[in-house]
């Protein structure tokens, strides 16, 4: 009787999957949709100027592991001592951030 009501409570209390995807969406509009579009094309006016990564292209998908990918978002990106791609660890979770990876991951085409 025990292990039902922990398991009834840990279903209620564990937030949905596509919670955890709408606000992965959310924080892609709020945060990534500047330089990366909102279909993650990089056809923006800040992401040519910055060489942003064409997020819906399998050969960019394939350059980077879901680790660099989640390091990049929370600490940014430099090149040539030059910010590319600003941190958002502060702003983010890990949680946020892990979620935001995996929604990265349905932009490719």
């Amino acid at each position: 009787m025990k292990a039902l009501v922990f398991l009834m409570l840990t279903a209620l209390l564990a937030p949905a999957p596509s919670l955890r995807a709408a606000d992965a969406r959310a924080n892609w509009e709020a945060n990534c949709v500047p330089c990366h579009g909102k279909e993650g094309r990089a056809d923006t006016a800040m992401g040519r100027a910055l060489k942003a990564k064409n997020l819906t292209d399998p050969k960019a998908q394939a350059e980077f592991s879901d680790a660099q990918a989640g390091e990049s978002i929370k600490n940014g990106v430099k090149k040539n001592g030059a910010v590319t791609m600003k941190a958002f660890g502060d702003k983010l979770s890990e949680d946020e951030i892990k979620a935001l990876v995996a929604y990265v991951r349905t932009l490719k085409r």
